[in-house]
């Protein structure tokens, strides 16, 4: 990692990549990465897998937690996969970090996020969900937006030259 510790948060809805393009990131700029789902309560979780769209107040708690990660990364910087997917969790998210946030929106069709949800093994959010996600998506006007199409390698070049 070159220049002062940065929290980058790679964000979108279900399908967008989030996860793989976090790894990429993470390792190219030799941070850790830290994915989001991974700090769901079970409740959330089982919300979601049973076909039903997280509520803002399922997913304060979590924010939450991932906003204390992302504090106590901020000496050395991390790389964070969460969908942030309204204006207020982002500010909920960057509350009170003290170094540079770069945020990351990935973008893409409804017709290709439903392919890969369709072609995702394993994983607790149903295709059946998509549409919620995209119903709540607020694009926020910053940041950096890259449409899914491109390469994950060519995200995280571009994310590297543009948010150095």
């Amino acid at each position: 990692m070159q220049g002062k510790p940065k929290i980058y948060f790679i964000t979108g809805v279900s399908g967008s990549g989030k996860s793989t393009v976090g790894r990429l990131l993470a390792e190219q700029l030799h941070l850790d990465f830290r994915d989001g789902d991974d700090f769901h309560p079970e409740a959330n979780i089982a919300k979601m897998a049973g076909g039903s769209p997280l509520n803002d107040q399922d997913r304060y708690g979590w924010l939450m937690r991932l906003n204390e990660l992302a504090q106590t990364y901020s000496d050395k910087g991390v790389v964070i996969a969460c969908s942030a997917l309204r204006e207020k969790y982002r500010q909920w998210l960057s509350t009170d970090i003290s170094c540079p946030v770069c945020w990351v929106l990935l973008e893409g069709s409804e017709t290709l996020l439903r392919e890969r949800l369709r072609a995702r093994k394993g994983h607790f959010m149903p295709v059946s969900l998509l549409q919620s996600q995209l119903n709540t998506l607020e694009v926020p006007d910053y940041g950096l937006k890259f449409p899914i199409t491109l390469s994950p390698s060519e995200i995280v070049r571009r994310i590297c030259n543009e948010c150095p």
